[in-house]
């Protein structure tokens, strides 16, 4: 792949226990890259490098082949929206996504109300910020990101204000846009469904490593290790006996997912402990001889809680033991 944003090398330390990268991947040009992870794996810290709100310890930081790690934020043409937006209330929608344009005051008018209608909301120059539901304020930190024609786009947790339901619309709206805009999109979520909805690609980073860079089928159903395979979808981890009964080699960790795993008439003998009805199927708890806990999912009349059940795994994820 032809990167439009390249990361070379790039490594930023913050003490001798805590550190981000060296981390190394490019971004075509207009694509969406969505960097997942848990809290503190150092997606935020990447998206501040990329920025230029921090400056990397090594490394280099490329757009459209030309190294701007050293150029400073303003320079860089990068639009950013900001987790809590960062919308000034004392200004009005047409004065915040005016805010940073520069020219004639009739231009302004005229890129504010292409860029607003761009986001669906068209009019709306005199909305003041407190009457915006959640939805309409990112529109508005969207808007404001965009009016200056960036290079690249950066989103840092842009749905997480949200309560679910609008969340779920707001997201489709936001995939919409950005494929329409066909922009370089680089965003961080802690939210796998989000991750996989709105990026063409996922770059998983844990403890400021990056451990995987794929798409959602291949993150899902190519894990590059143990972390990848447990943090992205669904899965049950065994060892010992029970994961060499289901395909694991001597010495190895099975992670299955609870689609893969199935009830038999043969397999590992298990009893039911828990049903958790889901609509189309159901999630089963099962305990082995062994005590190991598996989930299943099966139709909603597949067992019954308490029935004595045989499990076997349709496919096996397998792992070398990770030592201490």
């Amino acid at each position: 792949m032809t990167g439009f944003v390249t990361l070379e090398g790039v490594r930023k330390v913050w003490s001798p226990a805590v550190a981000v990268g060296p981390l190394g991947f490019a971004v075509a040009r207009g694509e969406t890259l969505a960097l997942l992870g848990p809290s503190g794996s150092g997606k935020t810290t990447v998206l501040r490098l990329l920025a230029g709100f921090e400056a990397p310890d090594a490394g280099r930081i490329l757009v459209a082949g030309d190294d701007v790690t050293a150029v400073p934020p303003a320079r860089r043409r990068f639009g950013m929206v900001f987790q809590h937006y960062a919308l000034f209330p004392h200004l009005d929608v047409g004065e915040n996504v005016a805010f940073g344009l520069r020219g004639p005051r009739a231009a302004v008018a005229r890129k504010v109300a292409e860029v607003l209608a761009l986001v669906d909301l068209a009019g709306f120059e005199r909305r003041r910020v407190h009457e915006l539901s959640g939805g309409q304020q990112q529109r508005v930190a969207l808007a404001r990101a965009l009016a200056p024609e960036p290079r690249v786009l950066l989103l840092d947790e842009p749905l997480s204000n949200l309560d679910p339901a609008l969340r779920e619309r707001t997201r489709r709206e936001l995939r919409a846009l950005i494929r329409r805009i066909g922009i370089t999109t680089v965003f961080v979520t802690h939210e796998q469904e989000e991750a996989f909805d709105l990026g063409d690609r996922v770059a998983v980073l844990h403890e400021g490593r990056l451990e995987q860079v794929g798409t959602a089928e291949e993150l899902y159903e190519r894990p590059a290790n143990l972390f990848v395979a447990t943090f992205v979808g669904r899965a049950n981890v065994v060892r010992g006996p029970t994961a060499r009964a289901l395909g694991a080699g001597e010495g190895q960790v099975a992670v299955i997912r609870p689609e893969r795993l199935r009830f038999a008439p043969a397999g590992v003998p298990a009893v039911v402990r828990e049903r958790r009805y889901a609509g189309a199927a159901a999630f089963y708890q099962v305990e082995t001889a062994g005590g190991d806990r598996l989930e299943v999912l099966a139709a909603p009349d597949a067992a019954r809680v308490g029935a004595s059940v045989h499990v076997a795994a349709e496919r096996v994820l397998t792992f070398a033991e990770e030592r201490a």
